[in-house]
């Protein structure tokens, strides 16, 4: 399902990591919730496709559903 997004404890201590870099997602999906357009961290990751950075964000989407119940 999410084929670019990996965890390895020897990186970033297993964090959630595009392809096996140094990048978290964290640092990605920050990035664009602060206003970063996809252009610019591109440019600041030059390793990183545009598929890295969709993949992300949909990484991040799926971590936040959320099933709520009252009782």
């Amino acid at each position: 399902m999410f084929d670019r997004i990996t965890f390895d404890s020897q990186i970033m201590g297993g964090r959630a990591c595009i392809r096996g870099m140094r990048i978290p997602v964290s640092v990605i999906v920050g990035q664009i919730a602060h206003g970063a357009r996809v252009e610019e961290i591109l440019s600041d990751y030059p390793d990183l496709e545009p598929e890295d950075i969709q993949q992300a964000l949909e990484y991040a989407a799926w971590l936040t559903q959320e099933e709520v119940t009252t009782g």
